[in-house]
Protein backbone atom coordinates (compact mmCIF):
# COMPACT_ATOMS: atom_id res chain seq x y z
CA UNK A 1 0.00 0.00 0.00
CA UNK A 2 1.61 3.13 -1.15
CA UNK A 3 0.53 7.00 -0.07
CA UNK A 4 2.98 9.46 -0.99
CA UNK A 5 6.09 7.42 -0.59
CA UNK A 6 9.61 8.36 -0.36
CA UNK A 7 10.55 7.24 -3.97
CA UNK A 8 13.94 5.70 -2.84
CA UNK A 9 12.84 3.64 0.60
CA UNK A 10 10.17 2.28 -2.00
CA UNK A 11 12.12 1.28 -4.42
CA UNK A 12 14.71 -0.45 -1.83
CA UNK A 13 11.15 -2.14 -0.32
CA UNK A 14 10.06 -3.01 -3.70
CA UNK A 15 13.26 -4.79 -4.49
CA UNK A 16 13.42 -6.92 -1.13
CA UNK A 17 10.25 -8.05 -2.45
CA UNK A 18 9.90 -9.03 -5.39
CA UNK A 19 12.82 -11.90 -5.51
CA UNK A 20 10.72 -13.75 -2.70
CA UNK A 21 7.09 -13.23 -4.13
CA UNK A 22 5.31 -14.73 -7.22
CA UNK A 23 4.03 -10.89 -7.73
CA UNK A 24 3.46 -7.67 -6.32
CA UNK A 25 0.44 -5.65 -6.41
CA UNK A 26 0.45 -2.19 -5.45
CA UNK A 27 -1.94 -0.42 -4.36
CA UNK A 28 -1.44 3.66 -5.00
CA UNK A 29 -3.53 5.68 -2.56
CA UNK A 30 -4.05 8.96 -4.14
CA UNK A 31 -0.38 9.51 -3.54
CA UNK A 32 -0.60 12.51 -6.06
CA UNK A 33 3.40 14.05 -6.43
CA UNK A 34 4.49 10.96 -6.46
CA UNK A 35 4.07 8.92 -9.85
CA UNK A 36 4.22 5.53 -8.34
CA UNK A 37 3.51 3.25 -11.58
CA UNK A 38 6.91 5.33 -13.32
CA UNK A 39 9.01 4.52 -10.46
CA UNK A 40 7.99 1.05 -10.68
CA UNK A 41 7.61 0.86 -14.44
CA UNK A 42 11.62 -1.59 -14.69
CA UNK A 43 10.36 -3.85 -12.06
CA UNK A 44 9.09 -6.87 -13.12
CA UNK A 45 5.99 -8.98 -11.71
CA UNK A 46 4.48 -5.72 -10.49
CA UNK A 47 1.38 -4.18 -11.07
CA UNK A 48 -0.16 -1.28 -9.96
CA UNK A 49 -3.63 -0.63 -9.06
CA UNK A 50 -3.91 3.69 -9.12
CA UNK A 51 -6.05 5.16 -6.78
CA UNK A 52 -7.18 8.78 -7.56
CA UNK A 53 -8.56 9.40 -4.18
CA UNK A 54 -7.33 8.18 -0.60
CA UNK A 55 -9.74 5.28 -0.27
CA UNK A 56 -7.89 4.52 2.79
CA UNK A 57 -5.55 1.85 3.90
CA UNK A 58 -8.63 -1.06 4.76
CA UNK A 59 -9.90 -0.26 1.39
CA UNK A 60 -6.36 -0.64 0.01
CA UNK A 61 -5.78 -3.88 1.42
CA UNK A 62 -9.14 -5.19 0.34
CA UNK A 63 -8.51 -4.27 -3.39
CA UNK A 64 -5.20 -5.88 -3.52
CA UNK A 65 -6.44 -9.11 -1.98
CA UNK A 66 -8.71 -9.68 -3.96
CA UNK A 67 -6.48 -9.13 -7.11
CA UNK A 68 -4.32 -11.53 -6.06
CA UNK A 69 -7.17 -14.29 -5.53
CA UNK A 70 -7.99 -12.85 -8.85
CA UNK A 71 -4.22 -14.23 -10.05
CA UNK A 72 -4.85 -17.56 -8.42
CA UNK A 73 -2.78 -16.61 -5.37
CA UNK A 74 -3.59 -18.88 -2.27
CA UNK A 75 -1.52 -16.73 0.11
CA UNK A 76 -1.16 -12.73 0.14
CA UNK A 77 1.68 -10.95 2.19
CA UNK A 78 0.41 -7.48 3.24
CA UNK A 79 3.00 -4.56 3.07
CA UNK A 80 3.70 -0.96 3.75
CA UNK A 81 5.97 1.18 1.89
CA UNK A 82 8.18 1.89 4.60
CA UNK A 83 9.26 -2.19 5.41
CA UNK A 84 12.18 -3.90 3.91
CA UNK A 85 12.34 -7.68 4.12
CA UNK A 86 15.50 -9.74 5.33
CA UNK A 87 16.94 -12.33 2.60
CA UNK A 88 14.74 -15.02 2.67
CA UNK A 89 11.63 -13.30 4.90
CA UNK A 90 8.97 -14.87 3.26
CA UNK A 91 10.10 -18.59 2.76
CA UNK A 92 10.86 -18.53 6.41
CA UNK A 93 6.78 -17.44 6.81
CA UNK A 94 5.71 -20.30 4.66
CA UNK A 95 8.03 -23.25 6.11
CA UNK A 96 6.67 -22.23 9.70
CA UNK A 97 3.35 -21.76 8.46
CA UNK A 98 2.67 -25.07 6.84
CA UNK A 99 4.11 -26.91 9.89
CA UNK A 100 1.87 -24.65 12.58
CA UNK A 101 -1.29 -25.39 10.30
CA UNK A 102 -0.62 -29.17 11.09
CA UNK A 103 -1.80 -28.37 14.74
CA UNK A 104 -4.50 -26.13 13.76
CA UNK A 105 -6.19 -23.28 11.61
CA UNK A 106 -3.62 -20.06 11.87
CA UNK A 107 -5.02 -16.76 10.76
CA UNK A 108 -1.53 -15.52 10.24
CA UNK A 109 2.83 -15.53 10.47
CA UNK A 110 4.51 -12.56 11.13
CA UNK A 111 7.66 -11.54 11.30
CA UNK A 112 10.12 -10.23 14.06
CA UNK A 113 11.09 -6.68 13.18
CA UNK A 114 13.68 -3.93 13.80
CA UNK A 115 12.67 0.16 13.99
CA UNK A 116 14.38 0.99 11.24
CA UNK A 117 15.37 4.46 13.24
CA UNK A 118 16.45 3.11 16.52
CA UNK A 119 17.07 -0.59 15.81
CA UNK A 120 15.35 -1.79 18.52
CA UNK A 121 13.54 -5.54 18.12
CA UNK A 122 9.96 -5.37 18.38
CA UNK A 123 8.31 -7.74 20.91
CA UNK A 124 5.51 -9.94 19.67
CA UNK A 125 2.28 -9.32 22.54
CA UNK A 126 0.04 -11.31 23.96
CA UNK A 127 -2.48 -9.03 26.13
CA UNK A 128 -2.58 -9.25 29.79
CA UNK A 129 -3.76 -6.86 32.78
CA UNK A 130 -2.65 -4.78 34.27
CA UNK A 131 0.06 -5.13 31.61
CA UNK A 132 0.48 -6.83 28.06
CA UNK A 133 3.83 -9.51 28.12
CA UNK A 134 5.94 -8.48 25.53
CA UNK A 135 7.51 -11.68 24.31
CA UNK A 136 10.86 -10.99 22.24
CA UNK A 137 11.66 -14.62 21.90
CA UNK A 138 14.88 -15.89 19.90
CA UNK A 139 16.41 -17.98 16.88
CA UNK A 140 13.98 -20.63 16.32
CA UNK A 141 11.19 -19.51 18.02
CA UNK A 142 7.98 -19.06 17.07
CA UNK A 143 5.66 -17.18 19.27
CA UNK A 144 2.18 -17.71 20.02
CA UNK A 145 0.63 -13.73 19.92
CA UNK A 146 -2.77 -12.12 20.08
CA UNK A 147 -1.60 -9.41 17.79
CA UNK A 148 0.06 -8.86 14.51
CA UNK A 149 1.09 -5.74 12.41
CA UNK A 150 -0.02 -5.70 9.03
CA UNK A 151 2.81 -5.19 7.05
CA UNK A 152 5.23 -8.49 6.91
CA UNK A 153 2.08 -10.66 7.52
CA UNK A 154 1.50 -14.17 5.74
CA UNK A 155 -2.08 -14.60 5.31
CA UNK A 156 -3.86 -17.61 3.68
CA UNK A 157 -6.41 -16.49 1.25
CA UNK A 158 -8.71 -18.91 2.91
CA UNK A 159 -8.08 -16.80 5.93
CA UNK A 160 -9.39 -13.91 4.40
CA UNK A 161 -12.54 -15.77 3.81
CA UNK A 162 -13.08 -17.01 6.81
CA UNK A 163 -12.36 -14.23 9.01
CA UNK A 164 -13.53 -11.23 6.74
CA UNK A 165 -11.85 -8.69 4.93
CA UNK A 166 -10.61 -5.21 6.48
CA UNK A 167 -13.03 -2.68 8.09
CA UNK A 168 -12.67 -0.12 5.56
CA UNK A 169 -14.72 1.74 8.34
CA UNK A 170 -12.04 2.45 9.99
CA UNK A 171 -9.97 3.83 7.06
CA UNK A 172 -6.55 3.94 9.04
CA UNK A 173 -5.05 2.57 12.07
CA UNK A 174 -6.02 -0.25 14.69
CA UNK A 175 -7.47 -2.16 11.24
CA UNK A 176 -4.94 -4.78 12.22
CA UNK A 177 -5.43 -4.52 15.33
CA UNK A 178 -9.62 -5.33 14.44
CA UNK A 179 -8.95 -8.24 12.02
CA UNK A 180 -6.44 -9.69 14.88
CA UNK A 181 -9.50 -9.49 17.15
CA UNK A 182 -11.67 -11.05 14.78
CA UNK A 183 -9.47 -13.85 13.93
CA UNK A 184 -9.11 -14.53 17.88
CA UNK A 185 -12.87 -14.82 18.31
CA UNK A 186 -12.97 -17.16 15.10
CA UNK A 187 -10.63 -19.87 16.92
CA UNK A 188 -7.89 -19.58 14.85
CA UNK A 189 -4.26 -18.55 16.03
CA UNK A 190 -1.54 -16.07 15.07
CA UNK A 191 1.99 -16.30 15.61
CA UNK A 192 5.30 -14.48 15.06
CA UNK A 193 8.09 -16.32 13.81
CA UNK A 194 11.19 -15.10 14.93
CA UNK A 195 13.75 -16.20 12.08
CA UNK A 196 12.15 -14.06 9.73
CA UNK A 197 13.23 -10.63 10.02
CA UNK A 198 12.22 -7.21 8.55
CA UNK A 199 13.12 -3.46 8.72
CA UNK A 200 10.57 -1.20 9.61
CA UNK A 201 9.24 1.79 10.88
CA UNK A 202 5.85 3.10 13.39
CA UNK A 203 5.18 6.40 13.61
CA UNK A 204 6.42 9.45 11.68
CA UNK A 205 9.12 9.98 14.22
CA UNK A 206 10.63 8.56 17.28
CA UNK A 207 11.41 10.90 19.87
CA UNK A 208 14.24 10.01 22.63
CA UNK A 209 12.47 9.54 26.14
CA UNK A 210 14.37 8.99 29.74
CA UNK A 211 11.12 6.52 30.39
CA UNK A 212 10.87 4.63 27.42
CA UNK A 213 14.70 2.92 26.31
CA UNK A 214 13.46 2.34 22.90
CA UNK A 215 11.89 6.44 22.44
CA UNK A 216 8.50 7.71 21.97
CA UNK A 217 6.79 7.24 18.66
CA UNK A 218 5.49 10.57 17.73
CA UNK A 219 1.93 10.28 14.81
CA UNK A 220 1.53 13.28 12.79
CA UNK A 221 -1.73 15.47 14.51
CA UNK A 222 -4.38 14.34 12.09
CA UNK A 223 -3.56 10.58 12.78
CA UNK A 224 -4.46 11.65 16.54
CA UNK A 225 -7.83 11.85 15.40
CA UNK A 226 -8.56 8.06 13.65
CA UNK A 227 -5.61 6.62 16.55
CA UNK A 228 -9.02 8.08 19.25
CA UNK A 229 -11.66 7.60 17.40
CA UNK A 230 -11.03 3.96 16.46
CA UNK A 231 -10.14 2.67 19.58
CA UNK A 232 -13.14 3.70 21.22
CA UNK A 233 -14.91 2.33 18.29
CA UNK A 234 -13.51 -1.12 18.91
CA UNK A 235 -14.10 -0.81 22.91
CA UNK A 236 -17.98 -0.61 21.95
CA UNK A 237 -17.55 -3.78 19.33
CA UNK A 238 -18.11 -7.46 20.93
CA UNK A 239 -15.33 -9.44 19.82
CA UNK A 240 -12.88 -6.98 21.64
CA UNK A 241 -11.31 -8.98 24.35
CA UNK A 242 -12.10 -7.16 27.74
CA UNK A 243 -8.54 -8.19 28.53
CA UNK A 244 -7.18 -5.63 25.94
CA UNK A 245 -10.03 -2.64 26.47
CA UNK A 246 -8.84 -2.65 30.66
CA UNK A 247 -5.13 -2.10 30.03
CA UNK A 248 -5.56 0.19 26.77
CA UNK A 249 -8.06 2.70 28.32
CA UNK A 250 -5.16 4.07 30.71
CA UNK A 251 -2.85 3.93 27.28
CA UNK A 252 -5.21 6.02 25.99
CA UNK A 253 -5.91 8.43 28.59
CA UNK A 254 -2.03 9.11 29.02
CA UNK A 255 -1.90 9.12 25.20
CA UNK A 256 -4.09 12.11 25.65
CA UNK A 257 -2.15 14.03 28.30
CA UNK A 258 1.22 13.02 26.58
CA UNK A 259 0.28 14.83 22.87
CA UNK A 260 -1.78 18.07 24.56
CA UNK A 261 0.90 19.06 26.93
CA UNK A 262 4.47 17.57 26.11
CA UNK A 263 4.27 17.77 22.06
CA UNK A 264 4.54 20.19 19.35
CA UNK A 265 1.51 21.44 18.00
CA UNK A 266 -0.46 20.94 20.98
CA UNK A 267 -3.61 22.72 20.20
CA UNK A 268 -3.94 21.24 16.64
CA UNK A 269 -3.43 17.67 18.56
CA UNK A 270 -6.21 18.54 20.83
CA UNK A 271 -8.27 19.19 18.33
CA UNK A 272 -7.87 16.35 16.22
CA UNK A 273 -8.44 14.36 19.84
CA UNK A 274 -11.19 15.58 20.89
CA UNK A 275 -13.07 15.19 17.68
CA UNK A 276 -11.84 11.83 17.70
CA UNK A 277 -13.01 10.53 20.94
CA UNK A 278 -16.21 12.36 20.06
CA UNK A 279 -17.17 10.55 16.85
CA UNK A 280 -15.61 7.40 18.33
CA UNK A 281 -18.38 7.96 20.55
CA UNK A 282 -21.31 8.48 18.94
CA UNK A 283 -20.48 5.23 15.87
CA UNK A 284 -18.87 7.46 13.19
CA UNK A 285 -16.39 6.03 10.59
CA UNK A 286 -14.71 6.23 7.19
CA UNK A 287 -12.44 9.21 6.46
CA UNK A 288 -11.07 12.64 7.92
CA UNK A 289 -14.50 14.45 8.31
CA UNK A 290 -14.24 18.07 6.73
Amino acid sequence: MTYGPDPALLQQVVASVVPQVGHVVVFDNGSGGVDVAGLLAGHRRVSVMPSALNVGLGAALNRACERARELGFLHVLMMDQDSVLAEGMVRTLGAALVELQQGGDVAAVGPQFRDARSGELAPFVRFGFPFNRKLRGGPGQRVSCDFLITSGSLVPVESLVRIGPMDEALFIDNIDMDWCFRAKRAGLSLHGICDAQMAHSIGEELLASRVKQDGVIVHKPFRLYFIMRNRVLLYRRGYTPRVWIAQDVPRLVLKFIGNALFLPARWQRLVFMCKGLRDGVVGRTGGLPG
